[in-house]
């Protein structure tokens, strides 16, 4: 009865389609940057509703004496830039919506470092924007157009020996002042969005603030024929679920509403994230939903109503994330929000693994070796079961010549087969269970660890060693994979080989199949399954040689 051998060679087939579900290449593939971003008229504005909608009862709002075309064209003009170290960013003076955020520390290529990551983006074949504004009674963005801001500058930086960076745009509504107010912080990827009000008339100032991300569902990561792409769509916390995904076909079957207090939405995306965070201490409401028949999608927030008394002033305020997935620096922002590093249902497990990892490496400077270092320590923790299941495993490798006699001696009679085989077990003190079941006791935290390789940004362009200059990609020259391929071929060896010659062919084909899939698995990924391979060939080799030496029971 080879039942063991079937449930051995279904564990290794489950494995291997998890792999094929989860392999990527980890290497992001965008456009060329656009000289000038397109600008965003108020009419269109209006016409795909991306505005929260206003009453009719809403006055325009003052200080929109300019035609929306002519409007349009100023702000083209008159773009805002602002770099700090962590960020390039563009403003439209329409609307005082950011249209582009580029990371310098990310490059769009690790041979490209004058090329810095673009996240948001805003030309002819992509739109990825985060608005925001004021809607209601005194409300700035109206069914009539977007507020035209005025600013002292058209460029800014965060210079040396300077902590934040403030840009200030101005727009004058009758007898209210508001400037919308957009803080940089070194060494940040959070942008505080502020609007000022002071409010010089004699009537209460009324308005509620939103926050959206618009974006097309466009995907630039580049796959080969066999991968699934990373997960890109959005995400949001309810007081159901700290975490809930939608794909972008999910959001046009139809909108999604929910209230909370605090609370975020984020467009989500391999390696990066932009999110807003409104007030934690307010109560919001957030919807995810698509522009009619484009292929555009709104994730947003709105805010209570907020009034300001005639003769003070106030302020109004929400928070913009746009950068990696930093694991610790989102749990800083707001409750949840490190969730979207995604680690699936294992994500108890992969959390610890990765602030494991991620402390190694405060010690050897080295992703590729923190990796290797934490697999070492795992494969210690694990070594007595792994000891257990190898044992188990030797044991039947001895026993496989008496089992190809029986096998040849009872033919067909697959029953007497079968008996004859469970009293050599019992004879020999055999377990067929030994060697599976401590692997798929194991199996949970290998499992956990890939996921982590899978979503950590401190792997992109992160080098190891010799040719190997980036292990969120594959191995240049393939000398990883075919290692991988040479270890699994060792330790398919040092198991039990099946009696049956079907089982037999494919085992022995799995070593090239997984060679040849591992080709383009990220550098880092397959390093982990050689030093796995490696560390579990040494521990086997040497309990299999003390089984073998052992005499045969008579």
């Amino acid at each position: 009865m080879d039942w063991q051998k079937n449930l051995l060679i279904a564990g290794i087939l489950a494995t291997l389609l998890l792999l094929v579900i989860r392999w990527h290449e980890y290497q992001e593939k965008l456009p060329a940057p656009a000289a000038a971003v397109a600008s965003q008229t108020s009419s269109s504005v209006a016409e795909d509703a991306s505005i929260p909608p206003a009453s009719s009862e809403i006055p325009a709002a003052a200080g929109q004496e300019l035609s929306e075309a002519d409007k349009a064209k100023q702000a083209q003009q008159h773009l805002i830039s602002i770099k700090t170290d962590s960020l390039n960013v563009t403003i439209n003076p329409l609307g005082g919506d950011i249209v582009e955020v580029a990371l310098p520390r990310h490059y769009a290529q690790l041979n490209t470092p004058d090329q810095p990551y673009v996240l948001l983006d805003n030309r002819d074949n992509h739109t990825y924007i985060a608005q925001s504004g004021l809607i209601g009674i005194n409300g700035t963005d109206t069914a009539a157009g977007r507020p035209l801001f005025t600013s002292e500058q058209q460029s800014y930086s965060l210079t040396d020996g300077k902590e934040q960076l403030q840009v200030d745009l101005a727009l004058q509504q009758g007898e209210v002042k508001i400037t919308k107010r957009f803080t940089f912080t070194r060494g940040e990827y959070l942008i505080k969005v502020e609007y000022l009000i002071d409010n010089k008339s004699s009537n209460i100032w009324s308005a509620q603030l939103y926050g959206q991300i618009k974006r097309d569902s466009q995907n630039f990561v580049k796959v080969s024929a066999l991968e699934m792409n990373p997960f890109l769509g959005a995400a949001i916390t309810t007081t159901e679920e700290n975490y809930k995904k939608f794909t972008f076909a999910k959001i046009a079957e139809g909108e999604y509403k929910t209230s909370r207090q605090g609370g975020w939405v984020a467009m989500v995306q391999h390696y990066f994230i932009s999110a807003w965070i409104p007030d934690a201490n307010s109560d919001n409401s957030f919807s995810l939903r698509k522009l009619g028949t484009n292929d555009l999608y709104l994730l947003g927030f709105t805010s209570k109503i907020n009034e300001v008394a005639p003769g003070t002033q106030a302020s109004i305020s929400a928070d913009f994330y746009a950068g990696p997935k930093d694991t610790k620096r989102l749990e800083e922002i707001s409750p949840h929000l490190d969730l979207t590093v995604d680690y699936g249902w294992l994500w108890w497990l992969s959390k610890p693994l990765f602030a494991f990892m991620k402390f190694i490496h405060e010690f050897v400077g080295n992703w590729g070796l923190a990796i290797i270092s934490l697999i070492i320590l795992i494969k210690a923790l694990f070594f007595k079961l792994s000891a257990a299941s190898y044992k188990s495993m030797a044991k039947m490798r001895k026993l496989a010549p008496k089992m190809a006699e029986m096998k040849e001696r009872y033919g067909d009679d697959r029953q007497k087969f079968s008996q004859e085989m469970m009293k050599l077990y019992k004879t020999e003190q055999v377990n067929p269970f030994g060697g599976c079941l401590p692997l798929l006791i194991q199996m949970p935290v290998f499992l956990s660890f890939y996921y982590v390789l899978m979503e950590s940004v401190e792997l992109r362009h992160a080098p190891f060693f010799g040719w190997i200059m980036d292990l969120s990609v594959k191995d240049p020259y393939f000398v990883l994979p075919i290692i991988y391929g040479i270890t699994m071929w060792f330790m398919q060896k040092l198991n039990p080989q099946p009696t049956d010659p079907m089982q037999a062919r494919i085992m022995q084909m799995l070593p090239i199949v997984f060679t040849i899939m591992f080709l383009w698995f990220p550098a880092g990924m397959v390093l982990y399954w050689v030093t796995n391979n490696i560390l579990s060939i040494a521990q086997q080799y040497v309990i299999t040689r003390r089984i073998d030496a052992e005499p045969a029971t008579k």
